[in-house]
């Protein structure tokens, strides 16, 4: 049984659409479809309530770093029941690195110039408003963006990967991108 949306667990369920983006960011394509990316970040809120006691006396940046850590293990499970025994090891790289990276990039994103931990408080709200905002666009324009701006593939790869014309992702980028200024900025204003 899921927890609620109320009480304590409430805090929790805002990081939802955040650690959803890593997780899509963090995805080997050929394993696209083949994981449950919802159930791997229900899983990761699911520990998270049950950890509830120890990690509301942790500040944001510990708690968001502990949710990564924990989505990079239930990740990497999901995975690893898909796999076949002949990998290669050696070209794998470890999945919470990979997170870790995914969320530098998008702090970047957002201007992270800063040190204080208000600063760090203010920089982890608005990643979540980034992700929050992300899961409103259509698929093919957050999936465009995603690839492009997060994980940093040329317009050329992206058009490949989602089998468009490169005029039809920069179309589907512009879009994208200006639904979500127009979402952030209701964000702020709000």
């Amino acid at each position: 049984m899921a927890p609620q949306a109320t009480g304590p667990g409430r805090d929790l369920e805002r990081f939802r659409e955040y650690l959803a983006l890593l997780a899509r960011l963090q995805l080997d394509p050929r394993w696209q479809g083949k994981v449950d990316l919802s159930g791997v970040v229900q899983q990761t809120l699911w520990e998270a309530y049950q950890a509830l006691d120890r990690l509301q006396r942790w500040d944001e940046t510990q708690k968001v770093a502990w949710l990564r850590k924990t989505l990079a293990h239930n990740l990497t499970d999901e995975v690893r029941k898909l796999r076949t025994a002949g990998r290669d090891v050696a070209r794998e790289q470890p999945l919470e690195a990979a997170l870790e990276q995914s969320s530098a990039r998008l702090e970047a994103c957002l201007a992270a110039d800063q040190t204080s931990p208000s600063q760090q408080a203010i920089r982890h709200e608005q990643l979540l408003d980034l992700a929050e905002a992300l899961s409103h666009l259509p698929q093919d324009q957050r999936t465009a963006v995603e690839l492009h701006h997060l994980r940093g593939y040329p317009v050329a790869a992206v058009a490949r990967q989602m089998g468009r014309s490169d005029g039809a992702v920069g179309a589907l980028l512009v879009r994208g991108l200006r639904t979500l200024r127009e979402r952030l900025g209701e964000t702020e204003r709000g």
